[in-house]
């Protein structure tokens, strides 16, 4: 089993990238640089921040997640805290792009902290990267030069909320530029949207809900080759809803039929449907509905 370096702080990072030391302890922009390393063979490296990176012209793989990441095909790298990297191959770096770590304890005073679990893109897998076009590079590239302004010259009181404004910026822009790609790739997402009609059909018409339980987001993404967060954000620009929100609407459709059609009761029929606790299944229907499952029933 290869080793596993944990990287806790912005300054092994660098040190593992042999790049000088850090301005600022917990946010950090480094330029590709043709000296850094990326010889690391055989290691999995995780670290503990966030990571957004643009490349330029760079060749070689990285793995991260449960996906490889061609350079060839993708362009912005979102990163989490927790998720693990491996190098393959022997990578040449490019010179043009930038890698900016973002150490959570930056921001665990601001509403950042508690909001940035909205930007799922931290959560797509490796071959979801975001595309962007030469001027979408440069207003992230604009916006990430002003935060290594901010590091590089004396800090004052101004400095974190400058910093952090930027930061919520390129995470703005980030977002709509996936939007965009969500819209351009309108034809492709149809077509994930049937396999996931198709794949929820036939999880609900086999046993897997009685014995399974109800499909989580996860599960949904890993039956189209996805991540579920990025299959739920695809769901959500095509049809307004997310994959738990089709998954409900499936549900309540289904116990509805049964309601009108059989005299199971109450009871067998939110076991049946994958609800451990019967009361659960009652109030989510009652919550959808507007009356209780016994309340719709005696509707007939």
């Amino acid at each position: 089993m290869s080793e596993i370096i944990h990287i806790k702080s912005i300054s092994e990072a660098h040190r593992l990238l042999g790049i000088k030391k850090p301005l600022h302890p917990l946010v950090s922009v480094c330029r590709h640089a043709p000296n850094m390393n990326l010889n690391v063979t055989n290691v999995k490296v995780c670290f503990d921040f966030y990571i957004i990176s643009l490349k330029s012209d760079i060749k070689g793989q990285i793995n991260y997640g449960r996906n490889i990441y061609d350079f060839e095909e993708g362009t912005m790298l979102y990163s989490y805290p927790g998720q693990v990297f491996s190098i393959s191959g022997k990578p040449v770096i490019d010179i043009k792009g930038w890698t900016l770590f973002i150490h959570p304890d930056f921001f665990r005073k601001s509403s950042l902290y508690h909001n940035i679990h909205q930007y799922g893109f931290f959560s797509y897998d490796a071959n979801e990267a975001l595309h962007i076009s030469e001027k979408e590079k440069t207003q992230l590239t604009e916006i990430v030069h002003n935060i290594e302004s901010e590091i590089t010259y004396n800090l004052d009181r101004h400095s974190q909320g400058l910093i952090l404004h930027n930061i919520e910026s390129i995470l703005k822009y980030s977002q709509r530029f996936y939007d965009r790609q969500f819209f351009t790739r309108t034809n492709q997402n149809k077509d994930y949207i049937i396999r996931f009609e198709q794949y929820l059909n036939t999880y609900f018409d086999s046993d897997k809900l009685s014995e399974q339980g109800i499909p989580n987001t996860e599960q949904c993404g890993e039956a189209l080759n996805m991540s579920g967060r990025y299959l739920s954000d695809l769901l959500k620009v095509e049809t307004g809803k997310t994959i738990k929100e089709h998954i409900y609407i499936k549900l309540i459709d289904t116990a509805k039929t049964q309601l009108l059609n059989s005299n199971i009761s109450i009871k067998s029929l939110a076991w049946e449907l994958g609800f451990e606790y019967p009361q659960n299944f009652s109030k989510l229907f009652k919550n959808k509905t507007g009356m209780s499952p016994k309340q719709f029933r005696n509707l007939s």
